[in-house]
């Protein structure tokens, strides 16, 4: 009898296409959501709605599932504790693997704040006993056009640091790859693009290739959380925002990685490439 992979945030970037690249395989798929109006239909999947704070959806949503693609919740204050009772809750129902969307460099004092919910959530994944395969992925190509204010600038404490990072679709490919396989089961992979670059260097090509101009001002760390104030903001919110740019600068998000070339065959999406796809006035 074919598996049943379930998918997190099937309504989302990554679950919605990791959904459509897995329609055509053997496996039925079941697609949760908060709104599962939000998802896209496909034929011969289900939906479930589940809400990570509530572990008794999460319970009903995964029975009878035998894998799990668990893209993780929405940044909160809690939101390890929350991931933590999603892993029990999906043991409990008798999810046999869980396939993990985490970040690079998570551990428990990782420099960018909410790797730390990753490691945590990695651990309990660990101790589950479950088979498990953690897809590590870097900073999103896809958010660093939106890191830019109106006027093109975008600001924050990453000097000269460099980041590798992924086109979030090569990401999607990847875990496609891997839920469709036992054959990764107990690894980990780094997802990164193909070249580390700076700050600097990702707003002179946003320049050329979309057409208006971007540029990097480097901040002291005091100087982002001064200009991040504005927001009122909780402050693990806003560690979490200036940690994004503390990483880069600390070096902990440049190392390049081959994982999308092993798990796709195909190489991983350079940044100017992905910035092409963008409409100019982006």
């Amino acid at each position: 009898m074919p598996q049943t992979i379930a998918i997190s945030g099937a309504s989302g970037k990554i679950g919605g296409r990791v959904a459509g690249l897995l329609a055509p395989s053997s496996a039925r798929l079941r697609l949760l959501g908060r709104r599962v109006e939000h998802i896209a239909p496909i034929e011969g999947a289900t939906t479930a709605t589940v809400d990570f704070g509530d572990p008794a959806t999460v319970a009903s949503a995964l029975d009878g599932v035998q894998t799990f693609f668990f893209v993780s919740a929405t940044e909160s204050a809690d939101r390890a504790a929350q991931q933590i009772a999603v892993v029990n809750a999906a043991k409990n129902a008798g999810v046999q693997r869980i396939v993990y969307l985490s970040f690079v460099g998570a551990a428990p004092e990782a420099t960018f704040t909410f790797g730390r919910d990753h490691w945590h959530t990695e651990q309990a994944i660990r101790d589950s006993g479950l088979a498990f395969t953690f897809l590590r992925d870097n900073q999103y190509q896809d958010i660093i056009p939106h890191f830019a204010d109106a006027d093109g600038v975008i600001e924050g404490p990453a000097g000269d640091g460099e980041v590798a990072a992924v086109a979030r679709a090569d990401v999607a490919d990847c875990a496609a790859a891997v839920l469709d396989s036992t054959a990764y089961d107990g690894e980990t992979f780094d997802i990164t693009g193909p070249r580390a670059f700076s700050l600097t260097t990702a707003t002179a090509d946003m320049t050329e290739i979309l057409g208006r101009p971007f540029r990097y001002v480097d901040q002291t760390v005091d100087q982002a959380y001064a200009s991040r104030a504005k927001y009122d903001a909780p402050k693990w919110e806003v560690d979490g925002w200036v940690s994004t740019y503390t990483a880069i600068a600390r070096g902990d998000l440049a190392q390049v990685t081959d994982a999308v070339q092993h798990l796709t065959g195909r190489p991983a999406t350079d940044f100017r490439d992905f910035l092409a796809t963008l409409p100019k006035d982006s």
